[in-house]
């Protein structure tokens, strides 16, 4: 399974109450896909807000999402945990959805060892038949996949690529020694350039809800070998890849990303708690930026 170049980490609409806006989601993929040019949609990731969405809103969401996009784009479902049997029950649900590929967080807070995360993720992508991408960043899970047991989970039939949000030497590792067809994404937007050159596949992106056709001619100028135009894109693009997470300080993901989106006209709604809304400093900043 090829999930593209340009995969978008979707964030979830939100109505006025804090619920679920499924018209504004309907326009959200449809602008995702036809404007942004995303190639996959993560449903239910961090930027889709995961840790306060409900099991029926998640399942709602991948079955949305399935009919919405009708074969434009695929669905990749996050339905990784803490807790594996959580994490097979919601893959399996998410099978049942129609969804075309998982994506499997590290699990967090219980910090398990690496021979826990490879007999945790063994034991998801083992009961299904979709294609599963493995999500590592250490920042939010305490935890690190190391190269060693991603490359041993690389070997299993359905673990198909992995997102890495590690260091450069990690991915750099993964890339060198990982088997045939194993693809490798970078899930920091400023990493996108760098990860291309070493051999990586794509990106799974914020950013590209708002410059994801900057990105996509970035990335095929790299593919054409128009190296210098590919740089001249990444330094064009590098002030939005910063500026969403660290302005003017750091700022939860998808806090800055829903409110430029609000700015260019997808109002797609504030944040659940315990995220909040930017602050008065923090919008004039995202102003300027965009």
């Amino acid at each position: 399974m090829d999930f593209g170049r340009l995969v978008t980490a979707m964030v979830t609409p939100f109505d006025v109450n804090g619920q679920i806006d499924w018209d504004t989601t309907g326009r959200l993929i449809d602008y995702l896909i036809n404007e942004q040019q995303s190639e996959s949609l993560v449903v239910s990731g961090t930027t889709g807000e995961s840790p306060t969405l409900t099991d029926e809103e998640k399942l709602e969401l991948f079955r949305f999402a399935v009919r919405h996009a009708d074969g434009r784009c695929k669905i990749i479902a996050g339905t990784g945990s803490n807790n594996t049997a959580h994490s097979i029950h919601l893959t399996q649900a998410a099978e049942e959805a129609g969804v075309d590929g998982i994506l499997l967080v590290v699990p967090y807070y219980n910090r398990p060892s690496q021979e826990g995360l490879y007999q945790h993720f063994k034991a998801v992508a083992q009961s299904t038949k979709l294609p599963v991408m493995l999500y590592n960043v250490p920042g939010r899970t305490g935890a690190n996949l190391s190269a060693a047991t991603t490359l041993r989970l690389a070997h299993i039939e359905n673990v198909v690529a992995t997102k890495e949000c590690a260091s450069l030497d990690q991915l750099t590792h993964i890339i060198s020694a990982a088997p045939e067809g194993f693809l490798v994404y970078g899930g920091d937007d400023s990493m996108t350039l760098p990860v291309l050159a070493i051999g990586g596949h794509g990106i799974v992106s914020v950013a590209s809800h708002i410059i994801g056709p900057q990105m996509k001619r970035m990335i095929e100028a790299y593919l054409q070998g128009n190296v210098k135009e590919a740089a001249r894109l990444h330094a064009q693009c590098h002030p939005m890849f910063k500026g969403i997470f660290e302005a003017p300080d750091p700022v939860p993901n998808p806090v800055a990303i829903k409110f430029i989106l609000g700015m260019s006209g997808m109002h797609v709604g504030g944040v659940r708690l315990p995220l909040v809304d930017v602050t008065d400093q923090e919008a004039e900043f995202l102003r300027k930026l965009l």
